[in-house]
C-alpha cells in the first residue's frame, strides 16, 4: 500500500525550515509535499495561502489565520486543525504611530482613525480585543480604514465605523499624511520598517508592556494554526496525531540551531536565545489543547465582542478530537 501523499502550505520562518530542508520525519504511511506559500492577499503573487485554502481548498494541510479559521468553524465550513499554532505575536508591537505623534499610551486612540489590513486579520481582533479588555478602550470609539478584502462575509456590528481604502494603499504614507493616525498590522509597510516613514510603536517600551501581559495572561498570543481537511480527518484518523508529531520534531530541531552562536545573522542572537528563555520562564510556543486552552477562549470571547462570530463556543470544537488531550 502507497504512502498517503498530502500537501502542506506553510511559510519559511525557522521553525518551519525543518519542513523545508526534510530532516522532519513524517511517520511511516505519511509523505509531505512541502509547498512556501505566503499569506499576502495579492492575487497576482499567488501567496494568497488563506483565501486559496477557504475559498479553493488549494491544499490538503495550510497554517491558517486563526480569525478566519474561527469564523470558518462557526459557518460550518468542513475544515479541522490540530492544537499546533505557527505564528504569534503580541499586539502591542504591531502598534504604530508617527513620530511626532502626541498619542503614547491605549486610551489616547479614542475617536482616532487607525488602519488595519482587514477587519478580521487575526491581528486586528487581538488588537481590538487587547484595546477593550486589557486596557479599557473600547474598539467601537476608534474608526477603522482596512486595505484588505474581508476572507468570510460579516455584517459589522451597528454603529461601528469601518472605512475600506484602496487595496494598494501604503498605511505608512497615509500615516505620514495625516489620513489615519495610527496602524496595527501583522507586516508594518516598507515604507515604514525601511525608515523612509518615520514611525514609533504607540508604547514607550513595548518590550516591558509584553513582558507584563505575558507574565499576567501566561501565553504569547495565537496568530496562525495548522488546519487541514475535515475529510481527510474522517478517513484518516490518525493524521492528527501525525502532524503534531512532525510539529513536535519541527520544534526540537529549530532550537537547536541556536547552539551555533553564529546560526543568526543577528550578532547578539544567541544571547537574546538564552535571555528570552531566562526572562520568561515558559515556552512562548507549546504544542497542544491544555496548554493553549486559555489563549483560545480568549479569542473566541474577542471574535464574538466583535460581531465575527455567532456564538462564544467551546475552544474543543476547533480541532480534530483525537488531539484534545494533549
Amino acid at each position: 500500500m502507497s504512502d498517503l501523499t498530502l500537501s502542506i502550505a506553510l511559510e519559511r520562518y525557522d521553525r518551519h525550515f525543518p519542513f523545508f530542508d526534510g530532516t522532519v520525519k513524517p511517520p511511516p504511511g505519511l509523505q509531505l509535499k512541502v509547498l512556501q506559500v505566503g499569506q499576502t492577499a495579492d492575487l497576482r503573487d499567488g501567496n494568497n495561502r488563506h483565501e486559496r485554502m477557504i475559498h479553493d481548498s488549494a491544499f490538503d494541510i495550510c497554517e491558517f489565520s486563526m480569525s478566519t479559521y474561527l469564523m470558518a468553524k462557526n459557518r460550518g465550513v468542513p475544515l479541522t486543525a490540530v492544537p499546533v499554532f505557527p505564528r504569534r505575536l503580541f499586539s502591542a508591537s504591531q502598534m504604530f504611530v508617527h513620530r511626532d505623534s502626541p498619542l503614547w499610551e491605549p486610551k489616547d486612540l479614542i475617536g482616532k482613525k487607525v488602519g488595519i489590513s482587514s477587519f478580521q486579520t487575526t491581528l486586528s481582533l487581538l488588537a481590538k480585543g487587547d484595546l477593550k479588555f486589557e486596557y479599557g478602550v473600547p474598539w467601537e470609539k476608534i474608526h477603522w480604514f482596512t486595505t484588505t478584502g474581508e476572507k468570510v462575509k460579516f455584517t459589522p456590528k451597528p454603529g461601528v465605523q469601518i472605512t475600506t481604502l484602496p487595496a494598494d494603499t501604503d498605511l505608512g504614507a497615509e500615516l505620514a499624511k495625516g489620513t489615519i493616525d495610527a496602524f496595527f498590522l501583522p507586516h508594518p509597510p516598507h515604507s515604514v520598517m525601511s525608515g523612509h516613514v518615520p514611525a514609533r510603536r504607540l508604547f514607550k517600551d513595548t518590550r516591558a508592556e509584553e513582558l507584563r501581559y505575558f507574565r499576567k495572561t501566561g501565553y504569547f498570543p495565537i496568530m496562525h494554526v495548522l488546519a487541514f481537511r475535515e475529510d481527510l480527518n474522517e478517513r484518516h484518523p490518525w493524521l492528527a496525531d501525525a502532524l503534531m508529531a512532525c510539529y513536535g520534531q519541527a520544534k526540537e530541531i529549530s532550537a537547536s540551531y541556536y547552539e551555533d552562536p553564529n546560526f543568526s545573522r543577528l550578532l547578539w542572537g544567541r544571547h537574546d536565545f538564552e535571555d528570552e528563555r531566562a526572562t520568561l520562564a515558559a515556552d512562548p510556543w507549546p504544542i497542544g489543547f491544555k496548554a493553549n486552552r486559555g489563549n483560545l477562549v480568549r479569542f473566541i470571547e474577542y471574535s464574538h465582542d466583535q460581531g465575527l462570530i455567532s456564538e462564544a463556543y467551546p475552544p474543543e470544537r476547533l480541532f480534530a478530537a483525537q488531539s484534545l488531550s494533549s
